[in-house]
């Protein structure tokens, strides 16, 4: 442009030429100067503390259908400010349809089919009596510590209120406090925290829960009814309760923003809003259609670093835990799957696809693998001979879900409806979802897209092997794998040595990738809640005693020892 502009201006004034070309030439310099500026700082991220605060907010089981992802169903000022503040996701993917296997993978950074804890749920797996199978924890290997370790590692207070759900209990390590209380208010004055506040107000069970409850919304408010679900009076209100648990929710995130506001952490807090996964509703959650699997995202900077801005990259959840370490300035981990998509460690390149992964829910078995790039979806079916609609008493407490069952045996479903219906699955799935969002129309048989079905296919293929894929290995070998014979196994007691010369305690476990936790405790102090984590020798003084833990991911907290 100032190229041109310089020659039109040489034309037009012959005695200034020079001058007024020399003038341009200065100005476009300039103009460059500041552009290469404004990229340069635009590629050095925001501007943020040496250790910036860390806040999750979670909502459950709730897809992409607020204002500032383009449904003006409801109003949510709350999450309108946060995206205009901030910077919305649009390409987001949980690696499950379902919460406990998806918090897995946001707390390890890896696949959960990876590690044993794709099937849901495992701890409590006797309440769906499922025949030979014992509850247990999954056991990532040894080296493997949860998002949240990382974090008071490096100084941070880390809280959780309150849901866990990682397929494994939460290490004693892991928290300083996960409760319904936990709250960033309980931490030392002045330290950095990473904090996780979940919304439950959204979740699938709070369709029927709420229903005996007034609306948040009008009671015959038009509400866009996906077309699986029944345009009938029944499916409006369930959709409609839906919209009226996101009002409740944004309310929810409201409150929490003005506790940050009132201490004065806005301007030093990176604020994370996002869903476990896709919608509560049939035929969303627990699927691997998008309708499951994708999710809203919204990213506000105390800097407001990039505000009002739509991210389109390809994000997976493996990716969360090396993208708030890489923010904080803490190095991720190399075992992880995922990558950092911000911050200090940020990878040099954006994801081409991102995979997700189906197996047991409650006691139907049905294993399918899913792999996505922007616009296309792949679905390989390990059991075809399965129905796609597997029955699920806790889902089917829903009243839409009676009706689609009531339609299906009365005949009258209409042919998108009965699609879930069918009897066996196709062995592969191919959608288009820029042109059929709702994953309707397969064309895995069609020969015009031969080539990008064999490239997802492979894709998957490559996935599988790489993460050994457990999820085609029977569930009771899986358990005998982790547990043998199916008998948990327990942290050894951490072994102290002293020093002689100062009387330094030094702490280790046998059990190799064991965390050791430590309370020092003046004589009539009780143990407490919070385990310190021992990260170098201790020093305890005359009266004092030291009580010491190890505990493994997925295995058993070691016996409490006493050290004076």
């Amino acid at each position: 442009m100032h190229t041109s502009e310089s020659g039109f201006l040489a034309n037009s004034h012959q005695k200034a030429g020079k001058f007024i070309g020399l003038l341009v030439l200065v100005l476009a310099i300039s103009q460059c100067s500041n552009e290469e500026t404004a990229k340069s700082e635009q590629a050095s991220g925001p501007k943020l503390p040496q250790k910036p605060n860390i806040l999750w907010l979670v909502a459950e089981d709730l897809s992409a259908i607020i204002p500032p992802f383009g449904d003006n169903t409801v109003a949510t000022p709350n999450l309108t400010r946060l995206a205009d503040e901030g910077i919305r996701y649009t390409q987001v993917y949980s690696s499950s349809g379902v919460c406990a296997p998806s918090r897995t993978a946001i707390a390890t950074g890896m696949y959960q089919n990876r590690i044993g804890a794709q099937h849901m749920r495992t701890t409590n797996i006797a309440d769906f009596g499922v025949e030979g199978i014992v509850p247990y924890e999954a056991v990532p290997p040894a080296y493997v510590k949860m998002h949240s370790q990382y974090f008071r590692e490096a100084g941070y207070y880390a809280s959780n209120n309150a849901k866990e759900d990682y397929q494994f209990r939460k290490t004693v390590t892991a928290w300083d406090d996960s409760s319904r209380s936990a709250h960033w208010r309980n931490r030392a004055e002045g330290q950095p925290f990473f904090s996780v506040f979940n919304f439950g107000i959204t979740h699938e069970s709070q369709v029927w829960a709420q229903a005996g409850n007034p609306l948040l919304v009008d009671e015959n408010l038009e509400v866009p009814i996906p077309p699986y679900l029944p345009d009938s009076e029944i499916g409006r209100k369930d959709v409609r309760q839906v919209y009226s648990n996101i009002v409740a929710m944004d309310q929810q995130v409201g409150e929490i923003l003005n506790q940050l506001e009132e201490d004065g952490l806005l301007d030093s807090t990176i604020i994370f809003w996002y869903s476990d996964h896709g919608g509560p509703l049939p035929r969303q959650k627990r699927l691997l259609y998008d309708s499951g699997i994708h999710l809203p995202l919204i990213i506000r900077f105390p800097d407001q670093y990039r505000a009002g801005e739509i991210d389109d990259q390809l994000i997976s959840f493996v990716d969360f835990k090396s993208t708030i370490l890489s923010l904080a300035g803490i190095e991720p981990p190399t075992y992880v799957d995922g990558r950092a998509f911000l911050g200090e460690y940020a990878a040099s390149t954006s994801r081409d696809y991102v995979h997700a992964a189906a197996d047991r829910f409650d006691s139907e078995y049905d294993t399918i693998r899913a792999v996505r790039d922007k616009r296309f979806k792949y679905l390989r079916n390990f059991n075809p001979e399965k129905p796609y609609y597997l029955p699920l008493t806790y889902r089917e407490q829903m009243p839409v879900m009676q009706e689609l069952l009531r339609m299906r045996d009365a005949g009258q479903l209409n042919e998108t409806q009965a699609q879930w219906f069918r009897t066996s699955k196709e062995e592969e799935e191919l959608f288009d979802t820029e042109n059929d969002p709702y994953e309707l129309n397969n064309l895995a048989g069609d020969t015009s897209y031969a080539e990008k079905l064999a490239e997802l296919r492979n894709e998957l293929d490559s996935w599988m092997s790489y993460i050994d894929d457990k999820g085609l290995m029977p569930e009771v070998d899986l358990i005998n794998s982790m547990w043998p014979n199916s008998v948990q196994p327990t942290t050894l007691s951490p072994i102290a040595s002293k020093a002689e010369n100062d009387g330094a305690i030094t702490l280790r476990s046998k059990t190799e990738g064991a965390s050791i936790g430590y309370q020092i405790l003046n004589d009539g102090e009780e143990l407490g809640a919070t385990w310190q984590i021992y990260q170098e020798p201790l020093a305890i003084n005359e009266g004092q005693r030291l009580l010491v833990i190890a505990h493994r991911i997925g295995f058993t907290p070691s016996a409490t020892i006493s050290i004076r």
